[in-house]
């Protein structure tokens, strides 16, 4: 009974960890899908006095994906629906051309302002509209949003190894006499810690399938699937190849390493 509480004591450990690197990855996919429809609905508005040629404001920012040149009909429908035919064919050449710049990936702030001065080096372009003050405040709530869970993860992580640290010691000093026996009969090192590094890569190898099925059930889950319609992104909450090889690669590597860390702090009773 005490050895199987031992292990769960592991396995619950690396489980955690393990959980917080998984939920980080979801929300760094979601930060990222959301980025992507906020860039399919984000655009620049660029003013300019001639007809541009679409290539020349193509090569103007390697941001810019596509340029739409927006119809003056709208605007002169709101100002007069009395107005003759040939004078609104007068306001039509008289005001200025509106281009609407789609953007290939939702950009940074810097690269809002990049853009912006980009554009305003064409002397046909006479204003840029970037709706800059929105954008920031969005673009701020994501990072912070995505900064917070990662601080929060590396907290439970920090505390999580501490706590793996500890138990593995005490199974260190539950066969201490054993591995000082096996050192008087010149037994190996790696052969006297055999027994901790076994417990170690099992624990890793049960905490990963754990992590394996919780999150394959996730990833099915309806009011998971639900929930990321509602905020309309789509993504792979769990990657079965992927993200299992990753996890499975970091719980060995953290278990082997916690217990090598042990085995060479243990001092021989002579």
């Amino acid at each position: 009974m005490r050895s199987i509480k031992n292990h769960l004591s592991l396995v619950i450990a690396l489980l955690s960890i393990l959980f917080s690197i998984q939920i980080f990855f979801i929300v760094d996919r979601a930060i990222d899908a959301y980025k992507d429809n906020l860039a399919n609905n984000y655009s620049v508005i660029a003013v300019s006095q001639n007809k541009l040629d679409n290539n020349v404001l193509l090569s103007i920012n390697k941001n810019i994906l596509s340029i739409e040149e927006l119809s003056p009909d709208s605007v002169i429908k709101r100002l007069n629906n009395d107005m003759q035919k040939k004078n609104i064919e007068l306001l039509k050449l008289s005001l200025p051309k509106f281009y609407k710049i789609n953007l290939s990936s939702y950009p940074s702030p810097k690269q809002v302002n990049q853009l912006t001065s980009d554009l305003l080096k064409n002397r046909s372009i006479t204003k840029v509209e970037n709706f800059s003050q929105n954008h920031k405040t969005t673009y701020k709530l994501l990072l912070l949003f995505k900064n917070v869970v990662m601080i929060f993860s590396l907290v439970v992580i920090v505390v999580t190894l501490l706590l793996i640290f500890k138990e593995l010691k005490i199974w260190r000093y539950k066969h201490n006499e054993r591995m000082n026996i096996m050192g008087l009969f010149g037994a190996a090192l790696w052969l006297r810690s055999a027994v901790l590094f076994r417990l170690a890569i099992v624990d890793a190898l049960i905490a990963s399938f754990l992590a394996l099925g919780i999150f394959l059930y996730f990833s099915s889950s309806p009011w998971v699937l639900e929930q990321l319609n509602i905020i309309g992104i789509d993504i792979v909450i769990f990657n079965p190849i992927n993200d299992f090889a990753i996890l499975l690669g970091i719980a060995l590597l953290i278990s082997i390493f916690l217990a090598s860390m042990i085995v060479i702090g243990h001092k021989e009773e002579v």
